[in-house]
């Protein structure tokens, strides 16, 4: 990949299935209600159980290791989560080269779900 600053990279789009939360709670330990419990979900204004943010933040490691060197090349990644990310919907992660040096690379990454920002602000260090 040519890392020139404003260079796009290949966006990642994936679609949980409608287990994913309850998988990833397992994986995780994070079994708060919003992510394994429809009806508690529901109970509370959500859509029904809903993806957890560290779940949505690996994406946006996914694509940025994914266009750059692989996981062992990821030196820092911080994001904003804007919004509540649902199974059985697209998550589309955009990513564009910030700035680069000799030593790293950084991106500025967002992620969104039917049109709507789940994660902002998205910031990527990857070693060159």
């Amino acid at each position: 990949m040519g890392w020139e600053p404003g260079a796009a990279l290949p966006d990642l789009t994936v679609t949980p299935d409608r287990g994913l939360p309850v998988r990833y709670a397992g994986a995780s330990g994070d079994f708060n209600p919003v992510h394994v419990d429809d009806e508690f979900a529901r109970a509370v204004g959500l859509p029904g159980r809903i993806l957890h943010g560290l779940y949505m933040m690996a994406l946006v490691a996914r694509a940025a290791t994914e266009a750059g060197g692989g996981p062992a090349a990821l030196q820092r990644l911080s994001v904003e989560l804007c919004g509540t990310g649902v199974p059985e919907a697209e998550i589309t992660v955009s990513a564009t080269v910030r700035a680069v040096t000799a030593e790293r690379v950084t991106l500025d990454a967002t992620a969104t779900q039917d049109g709507v920002a789940i994660i902002r602000r998205g910031e990527v260090e990857l070693r060159r």
